[in-house]
């Protein structure tokens, strides 16, 4: 490299900041090739979360930047990304299959926790990930019908499941194991038990990210969750009322005492807009999740509007990521979802699977 120095460009990116951590675009080791001929230079970054919505914005920004160095006439930017494992709870072994599990909570039912968690999980593989859902509540399984998956998972072996497949996403739930109007009459044990099999059962394949679609409130599934399964965080949805930000702050204060950080927090039904007129109200209350993240100290990963069509695209097996992608919801999971694996990218890595088994053969 004749006109500057590796390090002088190197301590150049490091003026960048990430978008999303705010952090240095160089943190996590994410410089993996540099070189500069007759002044073009080119760069290569491999981030730790998935960004294809952003790519090609990011890349084109970081070029001006660094076309602004004396000496470099012209810049090119290559951007991919390497999810890795993450650090769990302590004592819990990572699962195989799957890099990093999700949990998304809420403190009560009817804050459309179960729609946010799909739509989620669409935008993530949107973004470029190997996303899977593991539907946690026992009694009200919701996840088949929102991905239009109906049938009985294969078994290759008599004692593992396969998951099903839905818009591109690995899904489990014990709703594909019953009939529709089956009741799951279940006591604590037992259901816990279920959640288990689902989990552990399961043949998982090369999954980036786990979604795990939480039962409301903070019973026996979430505590089995908390001892038993590897979760690396959590998220917390609500809407602005009240009400459901009492329960939401429980929910939240839970998994900080279970060692399970919170990357963030969704406020769902923030404001109806009407679809004749296009007048905005907020039904629920204003600006309660964002001052509920603020109070508490964790992302607030943004708010969702109070829209008729994120139902009807539930209810028709089509989530509203997978009816309409180029739409203006979709682009707002979109967004949350990068806000969320952006956090999650920057906490402590999990490097066990990489530590060899020594075995002392006498």
């Amino acid at each position: 490299m004749s006109e500057l120095s590796k390090e002088v460009i190197e301590q150049h990116l490091r003026g960048f900041s990430d978008p999303l951590t705010g952090q240095s675009i160089l943190t996590n080791k994410a410089l993996k090739n540099l070189s500069l001929v007759n002044g073009d230079l080119q760069v290569e970054l491999v981030l730790g979360y998935p960004a294809a919505g952003i790519k090609s914005e990011l890349e084109r920004e970081l070029g001006d930047y660094l076309e602004t160095l004396e000496g470099v006439e012209k810049a090119q930017i290559t951007i991919s990304w390497l999810i890795k494992p993450h650090v769990v709870q302590k004592g819990i072994k990572p699962m195989n299959g799957v890099k990093n599990m999700i949990a998304v909570a809420s403190g009560k039912g009817g804050v459309g926790k179960s729609t946010t968690s799909v739509n989620l999980a669409l935008a993530l593989l949107a973004e470029g990930a190997r996303v899977g859902i593991l539907d946690a509540d026992i009694y009200g399984p919701s996840q088949p019908t929102m991905l239009g998956v109906s049938g009985q998972p294969s078994s290759p072996d008599g004692k593992s499941i396969q998951p099903m497949e839905g818009h591109g996403l690995q899904v489990m739930s014990v709703g594909f194991l019953v009939d529709d109007d089956t009741p799951m009459i279940l006591r604590g044990p037992m259901v816990t038990q279920a959640l288990g099999q689902l989990l552990n059962d399961t043949n998982w394949d090369d999954l980036d990210y786990l979604i795990i679609d939480m039962p409301p409130g903070t019973g026996d599934i979430h505590l089995t969750l908390s001892q038993t399964v590897p979760v690396a965080g959590s998220v917390i949805v609500t809407t602005p009322q009240d009400i459901a930000l009492i329960d939401a702050k429980k929910g939240l204060k839970m998994f900080e005492k279970v060692g399970i950080p919170v990357l963030g927090l969704i406020e769902n039904m923030s404001m109806h807009i009407c679809s004749n007129c296009a007048h905005e109200e907020a039904i629920f209350g204003q600006g309660g999740g964002e001052t509920m993240a603020q109070e508490y100290g964790v992302e607030f990963l943004g708010a969702l509007p109070l829209d008729i069509s994120i139902r009807l695209s539930a209810d028709k097996g089509t989530p509203t990521v997978a009816a309409e992608p180029e739409g203006r919801i979709a682009e707002i999971y979109r967004e949350m979802a990068r806000k969320l694996t952006a956090a999650l990218s920057v906490k402590a890595k999990d490097f066990s699977a990489k530590t060899p088994n020594i075995m002392i053969n006498k």
